[in-house]
């Protein structure tokens, strides 16, 4: 009985998938696309940076991707303002000021960028990947 026991218990510990932690990255690529000029272009930032892509000001406030032996997929969370929408505003009230106006706020995923996208109608960004920055060697 006392073996049953020890086998069921081995079997249940073994039989358990194991989940690691996802990676915090330090820099991330991203894809910004002009789709009046079908120009694109690739950048690559520390997170917590700010992109100027056109009128756009893209702020990386988190970078993670799973570690290798799960399911690749890299998460981002990306505010977008556009600079261009303010030259249109005449007056600017004061509860206008204390709320930040993006056309995006929000986490991007890599593998399915249609998941959450940017709805803009000049420009794309989307998320390519995240990665540590480099060790530098002693």
């Amino acid at each position: 009985m006392r073996k049953l026991a020890i086998g069921v218990l081995l079997a249940g510990l073994t039989s358990a998938p194991a989940f690691a932690d996802n990676i915090k990255a330090e820099t991330i690529t991203l894809r910004a696309l002009d789709k009046v000029t079908a120009h694109t272009e690739d950048f690559t930032l520390k997170v917590g940076d700010t992109l100027t892509f056109g009128t756009l000001d893209v702020a990386v406030r988190h970078c993670e991707y799973r570690p290798p032996e799960d399911t690749p997929e890299t998460y981002a969370f990306l505010q977008i303002k556009d600079r261009g929408l303010d030259e249109g505003k005449k007056v600017k009230t004061k509860s206008d000021a204390t709320k930040p106006d993006y056309v995006f706020s929000g986490w991007m995923f890599a593998s399915n960028p249609a998941l959450s996208a940017l709805d803009h109608p000049v420009y794309d960004v989307w998320v390519l990947s995240c990665t540590e920055a480099p060790r530098l060697r002693d």
